[in-house]
């Protein structure tokens, strides 16, 4: 269970990276969404996998051998309530910048970006006094 989960978590950063690699901006927040959740399950499956006991050390024994680490799975519970309102930024950036400029394509964004800060043209009415 625990090589099938390393080799989704390996797929899933793969297709991740290929999603970062693209033009466009929403794909971007798609990627970035991808790799947080390909390392929150990399984290989950470096904290071990074990089914039936539950994480407490009785009194006789020193350290507990077959059971899941707990650690891990609170710090991906915090992560993923950290990740869900990053993405919920970032889709309302992406929601934002298309309103604004018009497209979510990067190369156009640096281009409507230098457009809408260059200085308006100064109309030869206004100077007339």
């Amino acid at each position: 269970m625990e090589t099938f989960l390393a080799l989704s978590a390996g797929t899933v950063l793969a297709f991740a990276l290929q999603a970062l690699l693209r033009r466009s901006f929403l794909r971007m927040v798609i990627g970035f969404m991808l790799i947080s959740n390909a390392v929150n399950l990399i984290i989950f499956v470096v904290g071990r996998l074990t089914r039936g006991l539950a994480p407490i050390i009785p009194h006789h024994e020193k350290v507990l051998e077959i059971s899941a680490n707990p650690l891990p799975q609170a710090l991906i519970l915090t992560a993923i309530v950290i990740s869900f309102g990053i993405t919920a930024f970032t889709f309302t950036l992406a929601f934002r910048v298309y309103r604004t400029l018009g497209t979510l394509d990067t190369d156009e964004l640096v281009e409507a970006e230098t457009r809408a800060n260059a200085p308006a043209p100064e109309r030869e009415d206004h100077l007339i006094a």
